[in-house]
């Protein structure tokens, strides 16, 4: 089982949107564990500061590097510590994958201008994005990043065969689907057919035609992903 360790000085926020839909049964199955900690209770002075101006001038304020590692501290010793920043590195479905097989992960969600960089060093934080752009805070950021990873715990989605399907599972993006109506008339009056070949009930050339749409999307959107998977795949003798 893996348990999340969120420091935030918004506990409140968890589970959020994680404790609905299959997430959120999955929580109550202990499928998965979360421990929402509030920085600020680590705080000493009767006010409970957190944060203090940045040296060097600049707008802004920046949580203190001995608030944070006394809340680190109180963590378990194993399992990974990130950092969710702007500045890391991006969030993929690979990573996900890899925290999947963790016991304990510790995210931090930042305030203000951030978290002192010492504290981040000394206490070993992996810094991670989830895309090039600024949220007020980390814990919409972790929102993200715990979804994706909790969903591919065993038994955490109905169907376990569906994660081995979805973009980025094979390097590639997903094929598009289609359900009833087979025939669908649009309010404009014009008919969209489902494509034959998934009425065929030929279930090998179905996964055939769907790699080939798998293959001709990713050329198309992501040329960078299908460069990596060009570069990946086994060679022919």
């Amino acid at each position: 089982m893996i348990n999340f360790h969120v420091l935030t000085l918004f506990p409140e926020l968890f589970p959020g949107p994680l404790g609905a839909s299959v997430t959120g049964r999955a929580l109550e199955k202990n499928l998965w564990g979360l421990n929402a900690i509030n920085i600020r209770d680590f705080a000493t002075d009767k006010h409970q500061t957190v944060d203090d101006v940045p040296f060097g001038g600049g707008a802004g304020m920046v949580l203190k590097p001995d608030i944070v590692e006394r809340a680190v501290l109180s963590m378990p010793t194993h399992g990974r510590r990130i950092y969710l920043s702007p500045r890391g590195k991006v969030f993929n479905q690979k990573m996900a994958e890899e925290f999947a097989q963790e016991s304990n992960i510790i995210l931090l969600c930042g305030r203000y201008e951030g978290v002192d960089q010492r504290a981040l060093d000394v206490c070993g934080f992996e810094e991670v994005s989830i895309g090039d752009y600024v949220l007020t805070g980390g814990e919409l950021a972790a929102y993200v990043m715990m979804d994706s990873v909790i969903r591919l715990i065993p038994h955490v989605v109905g169907n376990d065969a569906t994660t081995g399907e979805e973009s980025f599972s094979n390097g590639l993006l997903e094929y598009p689907h289609f359900t009833r109506p087979a025939q669908w008339t649009d309010a404009q009056g014009i008919v969209h057919p489902v494509p034959e070949i998934l009425t065929s009930g030929h279930h090998g050339e179905v996964a055939k035609w769907r790699l080939e749409q798998s293959k001709t999307l990713t050329q198309l959107k992501r040329p960078d992903l299908w460069t990596i998977y060009e570069q990946n795949k086994p060679k022919k003798t």
